[in-house]
C-alpha cells in the first residue's frame, strides 16, 4: 500500500527526516512512536503534501505510484487522508458546506457523480450518530468554538465520509479525555478493513489500547530505528526512548 524509500527532508536548512524507510501493507494498522522532535509529524505532513518541506531524496509510493510530484488535492483523490493533531478553525465556512464540497470534489476527481443533497444528508447523519456528534455542531462554522475532543471527532467524521484508502492519524489522542478517546477510537476501528491502511502517530500506549496496531515502528532522529509488534509499544511505555536516541545518533 505505502512504501517510503530513503526519504530525506529538510525545512529552513534543518534536516528533519534522514533516509527514512517504512512500509505499510494493505489492510495494516501501523503505529509510529518516538520522542519529541524525532520527525513523526513531519513525516505525516510530507506524505500529505504540506508546503515548506524540501525533499532532498527518496520516494513515497502509494500503490506503486510516487506521489511526491502530486498536489495535496491529487493525493487526497488517490485516497490519502490526514487527521491533524491540531485541526484548524475556519470561521465563515459552514461545516456541512465544507463536508459536501470535500466529498463531491473527490468523487468528481474519480469520475463519480456528485451526491444529491438527500443522499449526502443521510451519510452525514449516520456517521455523526456513530461518533456522538450533535446536530448543533454540524450547523456551526467548521471547528469554530469546538472543544479538542469535538474537533477530533469532526476529523474522524470527515474520514468516515471520504472513505480513504490510506489514513494518517497525527497524534489524534492529543487533548482527549477518556470518553472522547474511546469514541474516536471506535470511529477509527469501524473503518478498519482489508483494503484500508492506517498510520497512527502517537506518544502513548493509551491510544493503542483502543486502536490495536499490527506493527509498531520507533522513530528517532529522523528515521525508523526499530520495528516490531504491539508488544514494542508496551516496552516503550515502560522504558522510554533513551536507548533509541543513542542508537540513532
Amino acid at each position: 500500500m505505502l512504501e517510503i524509500k530513503n526519504l530525506t527532508v529538510q525545512i529552513e536548512d534543518k534536516k528533519i527526516l534522514d533516509g527514512l524507510n517504512l512500509t505499510v501493507k494493505k489492510g495494516e494498522v501501523a503505529a509510529i512512536m518516538g520522542p519529541n522532535g524525532s520527525g513523526k509529524s513531519t513525516l505525516s505532513y510530507v506524505i500529505a503534501g504540506k508546503e515548506d518541506y524540501v525533499v532532498l531524496d527518496g520516494e513515497i509510493l502509494l500503490d506503486g505510484e510516487n506521489i511526491l510530484e502530486l498536489e495535496p488535492n491529487e493525493r487526497a483523490a488517490r485516497g490519502l487522508f490526514l487527521a491533524f493533531q491540531y485541526p484548524l478553525e475556519i470561521p465563515g465556512v459552514a461545516t456541512m458546506t465544507f463536508l459536501k464540497a470535500a466529498l463531491n470534489a473527490q468523487r468528481k476527481a474519480r469520475g463519480e457523480a456528485e451526491l444529491s443533497t438527500p443522499d449526502f444528508m443521510r451519510r452525514v447523519n449516520a456517521a455523526a450518530q456513530q461518533l456522538h456528534i450533535e446536530k448543533d455542531m454540524l450547523k456551526r462554522a467548521l471547528n469554530v468554538g469546538f472543544s479538542g475532543g469535538e474537533k477530533k471527532r469532526m476529523e474522524i467524521l470527515q474520514m468516515a465520509l471520504l472513505q480513504p484508502r490510506f489514513c494518517i492519524l497525527d497524534e489524534t489522542d492529543s487533548g482527549l479525555d477518556i470518553d472522547a478517546l474511546r469514541i474516536v477510537a471506535e470511529g477509527v476501528n469501524a473503518l478498519r478493513s482489508p483494503d484500508r491502511s492506517f498510520l497512527v502517530i502517537t506518544h502513548y500506549q493509551r491510544l493503542l489500547n483502543h486502536i490495536v496496531p499490527d506493527t509498531v515502528h520507533v522513530m528517532a532522529n529522523g528515521r525508523v530505528v526499530r520495528s516490531g509488534g504491539p508488544e514494542l509499544a508496551l516496552e516503550l511505555e515502560k522504558n522510554g526512548y533513551a536507548d533509541y536516541r543513542q542508537q540513532a545518533a
